[in-house]
């Protein structure tokens, strides 16, 4: 639970508690800004790149969050799902904001991945491709695709947290992220024949 000047991980009861009292006392949302902002904000930087741009979307998250926590429903997993579905949605708005300025469909660059990948499934396409390929890869996948891996991978989030921050089952999250991770190996593969020719 969040203590004044000291923060430590509360359990789910005492995170639940402090998400009600939130609802209509400031100092309980600023309890839960201090428990999550690094990391959303790690999670937004691991995604566009730039720390002035994680800045930005990691105070819009939180704004859209305090005005949006009166219609927070508890579910397992707890707060940690939903303000990471709030932070992917600003960081997709985002992207497809700069994109129609643009009006370049190659700047969909939306959910970049950091240079780690994953520690599941995709964990040994670190050892075997470099970051700049992975992210090159994964901006070719349908923006749902790059969402479950971005979400999972990313922000670090266990299976029900990221399927909740989907909006999803976990068994329906579990076949769109194993068929997002073939999809990404798939491009992989794709750019390791082209570089060979």
């Amino acid at each position: 639970m969040a203590v004044r000047g000291r923060l430590i991980a509360p359990d789910p009861a005492a995170e639940r508690q402090l998400a009600e009292e939130a609802r209509h006392d400031p100092d309980a949302f600023a309890d839960l800004y201090r428990l999550y902002v690094d990391r959303v904000f790690s999670f937004i930087h691991r995604r566009c790149g730039s720390k002035e741009l994680a800045e930005d979307l990691t105070a819009v998250t939180f704004e859209r969050a305090l005005a949006g926590i009166n219609g927070f429903k508890w579910r397992r997993g707890g707060i940690a799902p939903w303000l990471f579905r709030i932070a992917s949605n600003q960081l997709t708005d985002h992207y497809r904001r700069t994109a129609r300025r643009s009006g370049d469909r190659g700047q969909r660059a939306i959910d970049r991945l950091h240079d780690r990948v994953a520690v599941d499934e995709i964990d040994h396409l670190d050892a075997e491709h470099d970051a700049a390929r992975v992210r090159g890869a994964l901006d070719n996948l349908n923006p749902r695709y790059q969402r479950a891996l971005s979400v999972r991978y990313l922000a670090e989030l266990n299976q029900a947290e990221a399927a909740a921050a989907m909006g999803l089952a976990k068994p329906a999250f579990a076949v769109l992220l194993h068929r997002a991770t073939v999809a990404l190996q798939r491009e992989l593969e794709n750019k390791s024949e082209m570089g060979e020719r």
